[in-house]
């Protein structure tokens, strides 16, 4: 092969969905672009864009009823859409592999790592066992895997999420492929974890020159991985340039909706204005532990949760609850909604007490608390009309029915920005941003004071999930409705919320208003969350590993005893024979934030500063 010919060269590519004689829809349109030897090309646009259906063309591969109807693919000297089965088959074997986005479906949890990782190059006969074994182990030092001699030993339950997708991307290079197609890898970690894997992955790409397509929506994360964009919307190519023009100097305007999007603005708050010193708020939990299993005569259950947790919501106010996986940010949720047992602490509900179990509580309570969940595909019933799902809220809570009904599902679909005819759809024919609408509008139906948000726009693109956080933003002027919102996002809480809870492990490190987000001094780990959050500038990730950022260990690792600070084996400035000693005591900051830290608020101050200033 010529060293200066493209290693891939996409030309008019067009793939269709459907087959005649039935109806056909043309999902990519004509598109262009090459990548050089050794370039990471991004694929950047929200869903439904066509992202992955072009990546998985680089493969020769259509999804079940689609088909590629037209234009050319070469990857190397390869004329990928003239090979037959046999070609495909070799053409994954060595020129092109695939890491998908859910490492977890990806892997079979009755096999050991070792066995899945090596079984590419056994399958296709391209090394011996041993070499093999010897090769994997060199990638899981790579990729900057704990304990690589032994990790493969282990099944794919028994490592976490962030080392699982590293664990994939170890199989997809196991056979030194000249292409890889990252397709959103990092999109359902937490923003700690997606620091190291995209590291990783980077040092990885850098060591092997190995040519990339990086799918992804978030253009904070491309910035840090790619040499060059190219920006999809409906299937077409609406630009395609170096990652600082694209990013500094868009030309289109989908572009430009895009990195507003990304650069969302703060929503501006206005504090309720009926509240007085005699109106207690919404909702307050006092020294609130949970956990599942069997509690104990001491009131601890077997696995605890959470530990000695307090906050408040004010009526018609936003909670945000941040922390990473783990963190015990949806088990409080679920000890709110009375799905979870407390086994300590108390709740209070506009004044009064609230019962730990659903059963115990008045049918007004539980109406008055909804929650919506992350995944809107398992909450909502497949088989069910969006009209079926809207109605049982409203006969179980308002006893509605008839034609009663039907005008307040029509209410509750305008309520949510969702046009009226698809009422008689099943959420099979929504898209993503949709079916969290009306997974919203349910919970809107039982006409509640206080929503749980748990990670509703997680799983959502940028531009979708922007346009959710403005929806609910919406509803509270129109409603006066209060939420907590759970995320591991601290953009998107800083965006929506008036407060901020802090969760590490269970423990509420951290509480204050939003502006304690924005600057330092701040708890440890509130620094840690805010540091790993990409910046929208290409280089972040180098400058921020160079700062230095060693791997972090587990979370709860050192949350064995409740009283210590669980942070602190993870904490880069614990002190030796105090934090590992001494209960921390709770120290308020400058900006009027509650830590549990025994660093004085002068000290963590000249600490965070002089950490985010690189030398």
């Amino acid at each position: 092969m010529m060293a200066d010919r493209d290693m891939i060269e996409v030309k008019g590519l067009r793939v269709v969905a459907g087959a005649a004689p039935g109806p056909v829809t043309e999902i990519v349109k004509g598109v262009d672009f090459s990548v050089k030897k050794g370039e990471v090309l991004a694929l950047i646009g929200e869903s439904g864009s066509g992202k992955t259906t072009i990546a998985l063309a680089l493969l020769g591969y259509a999804r079940a009823g689609c088909s590629i109807s037209g234009g050319s693919v070469r990857v190397g000297d390869e004329d990928v859409l003239s090979l037959d089965a046999k070609g495909r088959r070799a053409l994954r074997s060595r020129t092109v592999a695939y890491v998908a986005q859910s490492a977890a479906a990806g892997f079979n949890p009755a096999r050991t790592i070792m066995d899945q990782v090596t079984e590419p190059a056994l399958l296709h006969h391209l090394m011996t066992k041993d070499a093999a074994r010897t090769k994997a182990i060199s990638l899981f030092r790579a990729l900057a895997l704990p304990a690589p001699e032994t990790i493969g030993d282990r099944y794919p339950h028994q490592v976490s999420g962030g080392q699982l997708q590293r664990l994939m991307a170890a199989m997809a290079l196991i056979t030194d492929p000249a292409v890889v197609v990252f397709d959103e890898p990092t999109t359902a970690l937490d923003v700690t974890t997606q620091i190291e894997v995209l590291a990783a992955f980077k040092k990885v790409i850098r060591e092997l020159g190995t040519t990339a397509v990086y799918v992804s929506h978030d253009l904070a994360v491309v910035a840090q991985m790619a040499d060059r964009i190219v920006v999809l919307n409906g299937g077409a190519v609406k630009e395609n340039g170096v990652v600082a023009q694209v990013l500094d100097a868009p030309v289109d305007a989908y572009t430009r909706q895009l990195l507003a999007a990304t650069r969302r603005p703060e929503v501006a708050l206005e504090t309720p204005q009926n509240l007085g010193k005699h109106i207690p708020p919404l909702l307050e939990i006092r020294g609130l532990s949970a956990g599942y299993g069997r509690i104990d005569r001491f009131g601890v259950p077997a696995v605890r949760v959470l530990d000695d947790v307090s906050l408040s919501i004010p009526r018609g106010s936003t909670l945000g609850v941040i922390g990473e996986s783990g963190s015990g940010k949806t088990t409080l949720a679920r000890v709110v909604a009375g799905l979870v047992d407390r086994a300590g602490g108390e709740i209070m509900f506009d004044g009064k007490p609230l019962p730990a179990q659903l059963s115990r509580r008045t049918p007004e309570q539980y109406r008055q608390i909804q929650i919506v969940f992350q995944n809107a595909d398992t909450a909502l019933n497949p088989s069910h009309s969006i009209a079926d799902i809207l109605a049982r809220p409203l006969a179980f809570y308002h006893h509605l029915r008839g034609s009663a009904a039907q005008k307040r599902m029509l209410e509750l679909l305008d309520l949510v920005q969702l046009p009226a005819s698809i009422a008689t759809r099943t959420p099979a024919g929504l898209s993503g941003g949709q079916k969290q609408r009306v997974n919203l509008a349910r919970a809107l139906a039982a006409d509640p004071a206080l929503i749980l948000c748990d990670e509703v726009t997680s799983a959502l693109d940028t531009v979708v999930g922007a346009a959710i956080l403005d929806l609910l933003a919406e509803l509270r002027r129109e409603l006066g409705v209060s939420y907590m919102f759970i995320s591991h996002d601290i953009s998107t809480v800083r965006a929506i919320c008036d407060e901020v809870i802090v969760l590490y492990a269970g423990h509420r490190v951290e509480a204050g208003q939003r502006d304690v987000l924005a600057a330092p001094p701040y708890h440890p780990y509130t620094g840690l969350l805010v540091d790993s959050v990409p910046a929208l500038k290409p280089g972040w990730l180098d400058a921020r590993r160079e700062i230095g950022c060693a791997a972090l260990p587990p979370m709860g690792e050192s949350a064995d005893i409740p009283e210590l600070c669980s942070f602190r084996a993870r904490c880069p400035v614990r002190i030796d024979g105090m934090c590992n000693m001494t209960p921390p005591s709770l120290k308020k900051l400058p900006s009027g934030a509650e830590i549990l830290c025994h660093h004085p608020a002068a000290e963590l101050n000249r600490l965070q500063t002089e950490e985010a200033t690189p030398v």
